[in-house]
């Protein structure tokens, strides 16, 4: 059994602290011990931990892990009477909750992520950095900064940052490096076990000011990301044509571009096949028809296999539908056939940027 336990729950019982302790009377009417919101909190925990339950206390403010270990130390023997009042007053307390939030600056901060304007966020970021653990906001930092950040550190210094990351995020951060930097770091890794707490905590700081220190970006995405969103709106004539200009001007930039861009062609190569069901569910059926009659006659072409591939990860049932529908169609005017075709394009982008399904990317292609 897995317990997060999250600071509301530490705080609602460490808010009786304040006035004098109270007494209470079990349910056999006896009369139990006064206790103060903060040792309540630590017989519930000390009862979770019992249980087996791993209860995830560095999601604590440090000073109130600190404040429940002491209290935890000064306790000895609970009465089940006093158990079973105090886990009793827990639940009571949960139950006439309605809402919660978050406490301080940082707390308010995440729970408006991605509500607030660049410039406002940017700014609220500011004054609340000595508020935040240093090291939640290197582990909120992308890939890009962390490595830019990272590059004129030296290897030791990499190592523990790439310590303090989860494990999935520490793999992509030593895969983006450097043959050699990311053997140099990986070593480093095992030359961490000796160093003190209060070092690492000073290595937090000073690579998260220098995270705080980057100039904010006005736009989320990279450029060549956003003009590649941009022409996948486009029709196939004014996207080719705007490619070859981009070419011509900056071949690396183009190459991005072309990276970014996803059109009905490159259904086989990045959409997964156990998707598909998925996506067509999200198709019109007179769209997915144009889409088919308008494709289908030119097996060949890399259109026409984008159809034979959604075809083939469908119930054959449905497919033979499918097909006898497309070709009872006849020929598609060019523009009923691109509308049809940003359909299926559009379906596919929506359950991506939803997170419901994930591109394959050029390294797993």
């Amino acid at each position: 059994m897995t317990q997060d336990l999250a600071p509301f729950s530490f705080d609602a019982l460490a808010a009786a602290a304040d006035p004098p302790p109270s007494h209470a009377h079990a349910r056999s009417g006896r009369k139990i011990p006064a206790l103060t919101g903060k040792q309540k909190a630590a017989i519930l925990v000390r009862l979770l931990i019992a249980e087996g339950a791993d209860i995830k206390l560095s999601s604590l403010p440090e000073e109130m892990q600190t404040s429940l270990t002491e209290t935890i130390a000064q306790m000895r023997l609970v009465d089940r009477d006093t158990l079973s009042a105090v886990v009793g007053e827990f639940v009571e307390t949960l139950e006439q909750v309605g809402l919660s939030f978050a406490g301080g600056l940082g707390g308010a901060l995440k729970a408006l992520d991605g509500k607030l304007s660049p410039g406002a966020s940017s700014r609220l970021r500011q004054r609340a950095r000595d508020g935040i653990d240093p090291w939640e906001r290197i582990a909120q930092a992308d890939l890009a900064t962390l490595l830019n950040v990272l590059e004129p550190e030296s290897a030791e210094v990499a190592a523990v940052v790439l310590s303090k990351l989860s494990v999935s995020k520490a793999a992509e951060l030593l895969g983006k490096m450097p043959g050699e930097r990311a053997r140099r770091v990986a070593y480093g890794v095992s030359l961490t076990e000796g160093i003190a707490p209060e070092m690492v905590a000073r290595i937090g700081a000073s690579i998260a000011r220098e995270i705080d220190g980057r100039p904010s970006r006005a736009f989320p995405a990279a450029p060549a990301a956003r003009v590649g969103a941009i022409l996948n709106s486009t029709t196939a004539v004014v996207r080719d044509t705007l490619l070859t200009g981009l070419e011509e001007d900056d071949r690396d930039f183009a190459d991005g571009v072309r990276k970014a861009i996803f059109t009905f062609a490159n259904i086989p190569d990045r959409l997964n096949p156990r998707d598909v069901p998925r996506v067509l569910r999200e198709v019109s059926q007179a769209d997915l028809i144009v889409a088919l009659a308008a494709t289908l006659p030119a097996p060949d072409s890399l259109d026409g296999q984008a159809a034979t591939f959604l075809l083939s990860n469908m119930s054959q049932r449905m497919a033979a539908t499918l097909r006898d529908e497309a070709e009872s169609r006849g020929r598609i005017k060019a523009k009923e056939a691109e509308q049809a075709l940003s359909a299926v394009v559009t379906a596919v982008r929506n359950l991506v940027e939803a997170g419901e399904i994930t591109l394959r990317s050029d390294e797993e292609e």
